[in-house]
């Protein structure tokens, strides 16, 4: 039996010795049930990271996200979001976390990622006049996998938002683990919708806890491939990205081949795990955790998210491996167990009545209360789903359930040494350098109705805070708008909200250019006294908060200013990102920097409208009943 466990499938000399007692699953001998052998064990086993304390959990769940409908005969079904939510509180599970009901995203804070021309299409298309966009509905590739239905844009505002809230309730502190089994589509692209997902709130979240974390880590354990979060993120090496799949050419999306590796500065920064039908447990979870712990290990992230599509369960409507509710809960437990700022999201997953099941098993394993969970499911009003037998571990993989297992230990192994080599290309975690932490949009959202009330009188009026021939003042101005973040030396005062947004969003998009951040969450300052600068070292030649020298505070303010009020004028991005294939798909963001349009000659910063629908960071939902 520990052999079975603990299996060395090789000698090679960079091959991560699993015959200790790190990470390893405690299974109850004799036990014959599924769900029963694949429970997890102590919560020290990751990594050698010792848990000291009970980790705050959150939970994040909007409000009447699974009532909507995306048609009669498509098989994804938010319904499965509403049955998952009453196993939890039938569960108590309710009681031992916090509950949220998360503010919807607004338009901005989705255009943080998605093209404006994409994200006002989604706003304004209806089933009604849905005809009068037939000329865009192919560029968009709206169509049958992704119909027009009855308030999708709500739809998309309300799962997006809430990954948004649970990424700043990380970013701030206030949250270890942060759960939304709403969100996690991950096949949206920058401008287009693919795969039943219209808005990659998995990437909206990863740039906000980019804010502060140096590394993300993300984990893909969907059984389709996580194509859109590593097209996002292919030339960045602030995000490793990590997805176990099956890989066939006819089957959808038909990326995530093991050589898909990234690009450019994020080049060895993708990870792909492709494999083929009928896998069982033991194998996927052994490979599963012969694979994280190094990953982790090498790349030392300070945050993770992990999507956790259940259309890896056997007996799936559009899924073929043989996977239990306890095997895919294992892979939670295990990630869990490392200690790290973890956002948990839900993903595929299309026969509802496991889905459920699954996201409710996985909580209680966030919460370390998956032991003492009974086997009996609670009474709700959707009992009827669950019949005949009413078990949170129904058996998914035997008799004609079960589908043939085409991976063979051979061809795991060759997996397994193939992605462990393209990660000893990696050279380790790579560093960052510091900046001051750039302000997100929330903060400043409440301020904008009182902006907006004085901006009639205000029209007219210069700026008393600009010196004359500051908006011009030489190469400097360029120095500075080049940096694109707040440099050591502190911005000066800004009087309204408008301002200070538009000061967010210039910062934001340092994010995409590799600027890491200071630690905690501050405004930034507004005295005028310089303080020291800090650097440090970065594999990158992209320009660090020492190219602002000479700048003063309002030159490097102006030219921040200047950068964003450009940028928000282009609607479609010229720059392409490298597929995997070797093309470029024209409107996708390039990470690196390398390729970014020239500045924009600076201009005094001007009005931006915002949408209804702002409210503030930390209150951004409230607390739910029950």
């Amino acid at each position: 039996m520990s052999a079975l466990l603990n299996p060395t499938f090789s000698s090679t000399p960079f091959f991560f010795d699993r015959s200790g007692s790190l990470g390893g699953a405690s299974f109850e001998s004799g036990s014959e049930l599924e769900g029963e052998a694949w429970r997890g064990g102590s919560a020290t086993g990751g990594g050698g990271v010792g848990i000291h304390s009970m980790p705050r959990v959150s939970y994040y769940f909007p409000k009447g996200v699974g009532e909507y409908h995306f048609g009669e005969r498509h098989p994804m079904k938010p319904h499965r979001l509403t049955l998952t939510n009453h196993l939890v509180v039938g569960y108590g599970l309710h009681k031992k976390m916090d509950m949220y009901n998360p503010r919807a995203a607004t338009k901005d804070e989705l255009e943080a990622f998605h093209d404006e021309d994409y994200v006002e299409f989604l706003q304004r298309v209806t089933p009604e006049n849905v005809r009068s966009f037939t000329s865009v509905l192919s560029s968009f590739n709206v169509g049958d996998d992704c119909p027009i239905f009855s308030d999708m844009w709500d739809y998309c505002r309300q799962y997006a938002g809430a990954s948004l809230m649970a990424a700043r309730k990380l970013v701030a502190g206030t949250t270890d683990i942060a759960i939304n089994w709403t969100g996690g589509l991950h096949h949206a692209k920058k401008a287009e919708a693919s795969g039943f997902c219209y808005v990659n709130d998995i990437v909206l979240a990863i740039l906000e806890l980019l804010r502060v974390h140096a590394r993300v880590l993300y984990i893909d354990i969907d059984i389709h491939h996580g194509d859109g979060v590593q097209e996002a993120f292919y030339n960045s090496n602030r995000v490793l990205t990590v997805s176990f799949h099956k890989y066939s050419s006819d089957f959808f999306p038909g990326t995530g081949h093991i050589d898909e590796v990234g690009h450019s500065l994020g080049k060895y920064f993708s990870l792909n795990v492709p494999l083929q039908d009928g896998i069982d447990n033991e194998s996927y979870v052994t490979l599963f955790k012969s694979i994280m712990e190094p990953t982790i290990s090498t790349f030392q992230p300070s945050s993770i998210v992990l999507q956790c599509g259940a259309d890896s369960l056997g007996c799936d409507r559009l899924g073929c491996f043989n996977l239990s509710i306890a095997a895919h809960g294992e892979c939670v437990r295990f990630i869990k167990s490392f200690g790290l700022p973890l956002l948990v999201v839900g993903g595929g997953g299309y026969t509802i009545k496991n889905v459920s099941r699954c996201w409710t098993y996985e909580t209680a394993v966030l919460l370390d209360l998956h032991q003492s969970l009974p086997s009996s499911l609670p009474n709700t009003a959707y009992d009827d789903f669950f019949a005949p037998d009413w078990k949170l571990h129904p058996d998914l993989a035997a008799g004609r359930n079960r589908v043939e297992n085409l991976n063979t230990r051979k061809g795991l192994e060759r997996i397994r040494v193939g992605v462990l080599e393209r990660l000893r290309y990696m050279h380790g975690a790579p560093s960052v350098g510091m900046v001051e932490i750039p302000p997100g949009l929330a903060p400043w959202m409440l301020e904008e109705e009182d902006a907006e009330e004085g901006e009639a009188g205000a029209e007219g009026r210069e700026d008393s805070h600009k010196a004359g021939g500051e908006w011009f003042d030489g190469d400097r101005d360029r120095e500075g708008e080049v940096a694109g973040v707040w440099g050591r030396a502190p911005p000066p005062p800004m009087t309204g909200g408008r301002e200070k947004r538009a000061a967010a969003i210039s910062a934001s998009s340092a994010l995409l250019n590799g600027a890491a951040t200071d630690w905690g969450e501050r405004d930034p300052p507004t005295t005028a006294t310089p303080r020291p600068r800090i650097t440090a070292s970065s594999n990158s030649s992209r320009p660090t908060p020492s190219s602002t020298a000479g700048l003063s505070p309002g030159a490097v303010a102006s030219a921040a200013l200047a950068a964003s009020a450009g940028a928000k004028k282009r609607r479609k991005p010229i720059t392409s990102t490298p597929t995997a294939a070797g093309a470029t798909r024209k409107g996708r963001i390039v990470l690196d920097g390398s390729a970014m349009p020239p500045p924009a000659p600076p201009v005094p910063p001007r009005g931006l409208k915002m949408d209804e629908g702002g409210a503030e960071d930390e209150r951004g939902g409230s607390a739910m009943e029950h």
